[in-house]
């Protein structure tokens, strides 16, 4: 699989038992994993808390991409979203994931850990990881129109 320097991993309670198998599935392919939380199940952890330390990881090495899991994947994507210079996305299917990438430069992929997705997880994230992006001229436009808002704001 090629892949970037490094996947920083982090999930919720809701995503602690997903995020643990696809730390596993990433290493077992040879893929250096940075998890940055949560370590154990704790039903008392909040999103928000991973969200920021995967978005921070990310923005720390352009060439890392990140991986964050919780219930819905609505609450990471939220919260990572916050940092300038991230464009996270629900990868809900491997469509999704692809799209995220190609038309995006999506770097971090928000799983849902507790609903269903209409692909596996691990064909989703392998399709997040081993898509490029476009560099089409319609997405790099948009893509500038994006970082011209978190300028503004």
């Amino acid at each position: 699989m090629s892949s970037p320097t490094i996947i920083s991993i982090g999930a919720d309670h809701a995503g602690f038992a997903l995020k643990e198998s696809v730390k596993r599935h990433l290493q077992d392919r040879g893929v250096d994993v940075d998890d940055v939380g949560a370590h154990v199940l704790d039903l008392n952890d909040d999103y928000p808390t991973y969200a920021s330390l995967v978005a921070r990881a990310v923005l720390e090495n352009p060439r890392s991409l990140g991986i964050l899991i919780c219930g819905s994947a609505e609450g990471v994507c939220i919260a990572a979203n916050k940092f300038d210079g991230i464009r996270a996305g629900i990868g809900f299917s491997v469509d999704a994931a692809k799209s995220l990438k190609t038309d995006d430069d999506g770097n971090i992929l928000c799983v849902p850990g507790k609903l269903g997705t209409l692909d596996t997880p691990f064909a989703i994230i392998n399709a997040f990881l081993t898509t490029p992006f476009s560099g089409a001229a319609r997405h790099e436009r948009r893509l500038q129109e994006i970082a011209d808002i978190e300028r503004a704001s």
